[in-house]
């Protein structure tokens, strides 16, 4: 039985609504996640470990204000996924390129404490469905859960597509189509939704990590050339637009969320 949440403890469902332009933007933002961590981590030559410090800090911040909202906003949420997916792949470099853990390593820890997560958070609050966002003990766990998807789809995408010599295209159609198959069985088969919705959830992280990586490598690692400067601002700009429209057209706002007047 839940746990019934005092009047004075809920809030309006924190996070959006399931739409076309969530899947759109959590791409996008996953792909970020991929490029502007080379960057900072390379280009400006922060390294790991400096990187870490600084987007750990700007994430902190970021939850922060999210904590303190009673209700979904667009700007704060978003940003708060870009900042994760960015520090998701840095503990997953970290532990990969300073502490010499494999990816194949990396990958079962980060499956198996997601998995913790989601027990845990099922035995508090018998349910993981995001519809139901409104306190600050599950908007914890889903925040947790959020970060280790990210970790664990770093260290997936990487193994598929560097460790297993995939190629950065064919990985991305891999995941893709491991997506598609999960729409599938949820449309067609009925597969249970909260489980459609965190099996999609984490294939989008690799799918975007290898879309970012095909396109800012070099060709002769396997990629076009593009750059993480160029790759970062395209997408940014992208997840902007979207964001821009949805903050004022509120079509990913939960029904309570929408001005009726």
């Amino acid at each position: 039985m839940t746990t019934p949440i005092s009047p004075a403890r809920q809030m309006l469902n924190k996070v959006p609504e399931i739409t076309i332009y969530f899947w759109i933007i959590k791409v996008l933002c996953t792909t970020v996640g991929e490029t502007a961590a080379d960057f900072l981590n390379a280009s400006l030559h922060l390294g790991l470990t400096g990187t870490t410090y600084v987007m750990g800090a700007l994430l902190l911040i970021v939850l922060f204000f999210q904590f303190r909202w009673s209700k979904y906003n667009p700007t704060v949420y978003w940003v708060a996924v870009v900042l994760i997916s960015v520090v998701g792949t840095l503990i997953t470099d970290n532990l990969t390129d300073n502490f010499g853990v494999s990816l194949t390593t990396t990958t079962v820890i980060f499956a198996v404490t997601l998995a913790v997560i989601f027990a845990v958070w099922y035995g508090v609050e018998k349910t993981l469905s995001i519809h139901s966002i409104r306190t600050r003990r599950r908007e914890a766990f889903y925040w947790s859960a959020i970060l280790f998807t990210f970790a664990l789809g770093t260290a997936a995408g990487d193994l598929i597509a560097e460790s297993y010599k995939v190629g950065y295209p064919l990985a991305a159609a891999l995941f893709a189509g491991a997506i598609a198959i999960v729409a599938t069985a949820h449309y067609v088969f009925k597969l249970n939704v909260v489980l459609s919705f965190w099996i999609a959830y984490i294939l989008t992280r690799p799918l975007g990590a290898s879309i970012g990586d095909w396109l800012s490598q070099a060709p002769d690692d396997g990629g076009l050339g593009l750059g993480t400067v160029v790759t970062t601002v395209i997408f940014l700009v992208a997840i902007l637009a979207t964001v821009i429209y949805l903050t004022i057209t509120k079509k990913d706002a939960a029904p309570e969320l929408v001005d009726q007047s």
